[in-house]
């Protein structure tokens, strides 16, 4: 996938029945997050075809339910959920794949550039031993610049309770990284 920002009548599957105004107020979801699902599944995967994959299929498949999603408004922390889980399944797969084709179980997922340093490294692999609960909050917030609000709502979470796994994130990340 090479650009998100694309209609939904583009969307593999687009031959499942929806009235116009579904589509419509689809389209419109999809444009004001059109992004949010690749940085999501990038934040986990950290590999730009992988993560394309995944935003790909997370939008067909939001597509395919969006007719059964009750609260419209909260579109964007669904997609976020859609798109978190769908990248740590393809996370899984590929660790699976790897461990079954005899190689390293712990693969470089990052996406090779020059300007990455040591440290950088170091803190990504830091940031992938933090369990979902933490490493959620922290990608989204402290990587992605998402508000605590706005993690919260994308999340679902009470704030106070973003501000807690960020700081708890952040302790274990410092801890580790010494």
């Amino acid at each position: 996938m090479t650009d998100m920002h694309g209609r939904s009548d583009h969307l593999p599957g687009t031959w499942i029945a929806v009235d116009d105004s579904d589509r419509e107020a689809f389209d419109a979801r999809v444009h004001e997050s059109s992004r949010l699902a690749f940085r999501v599944a990038y934040g986990v995967l950290r590999h730009r075809q992988q993560a394309e994959d995944v935003a790909q299929e997370t939008l067909v498949r939001a597509f395919r339910a969006y007719q059964q999603l009750r609260d419209r408004e909260k579109f964007r922390a669904w997609l976020v959920r859609m798109a978190w889980r769908l990248a740590l399944d393809e996370q899984r797969a590929h660790r699976r794949r790897l461990a079954r084709d005899g190689q390293a179980t712990r693969p470089d997922r990052h996406d090779p550039r020059p300007d990455v340093t040591a440290e950088v490294q170091a803190l990504w692999v830091a940031i992938d031993r933090l369990p979902d609960r933490l490493r959620q909050p922290l990608v989204l917030a402290s990587i992605e610049g998402h508000t605590m609000s706005e993690v919260a709502a994308l999340l679902e979470l009470p704030e106070g309770t973003v501000k807690s796994r960020l700081f708890d994130a952040r302790q274990r990340l410092k801890e580790w990284l010494r």
